[in-house]
């Protein structure tokens, strides 16, 4: 990939914390990126674990902010969600939603093996067209915002070693390998085709 700008997404369930945060650092770092979730609606916490904001896909980042700002700016002030919301407004406007999504990437990473499974079952269900290989790599990050600042970091070392690499079809096993012992994070890769 040295001699071309890499294609890549990052995705999490509600494209709010852990694939914004890695969105929010390596579009820092100069990378060609773009972030997603797969969940059928955005789910942000509430006042407890049964009672999460629910969200269309549709709603601006600006628009959950002011909703929450109305419930109870004070909570979501001290739990964080309104930092992260106001993180989120100044790199996209709104969530997107991966299944919606026609472009191509070179590499996805996701943040969970749940979503991994989504985005692998997805790609497989499409028609293949170009035979493009995309490849698709998860790496679990807990959903904390300091657990995702981590995770974003580790993605964001993953994508220089891959951007880095001569021949990423040949090395990225190799790279992974790498990673993993330096972080002691395991990996899930496959290739799927556009």
């Amino acid at each position: 990939m040295a001699s071309s700008q890499l294609r890549l997404a990052v995705v999490c369930f509600s494209n709010q914390n852990r694939s914004m945060q890695a969105h929010h650092i390596l579009s820092r770092q100069g990378f060609n990126v773009r972030s997603f979730g797969v969940g059928s609606h955005v789910r942000l916490p509430g006042r407890s674990p049964s009672q999460p904001n629910v969200y269309d896909f549709k709603v601006t980042y600006e628009e959950m902010y002011n909703d929450l700002l109305k419930r109870d700016k004070q909570f979501y002030r001290q739990n964080g969600i309104l930092a992260m919301l106001d993180r989120n407004m100044q790199i996209k406007p709104r969530p997107e939603r991966f299944q919606n999504c026609e472009d191509q990437f070179d590499l996805i990473i996701t943040c969970e093996e749940r979503v991994y499974d989504c985005v692998v079952a997805h790609l497989n269900s499409r028609e293949q067209e170009t035979c493009q290989p995309v490849h698709v790599v998860n790496v679990d990050i807990p959903d904390t915002a300091e657990e995702a600042t981590l995770g974003a970091l580790v993605i964001c070392e993953l994508c220089h070693r891959i951007q880095k690499a001569d021949d990423m079809e040949n090395e990225i096993d190799r790279l992974l390998l790498q990673l993993e012992k330096k972080t002691r994070r395991s990996f899930l890769h496959t290739v799927c085709f556009y």
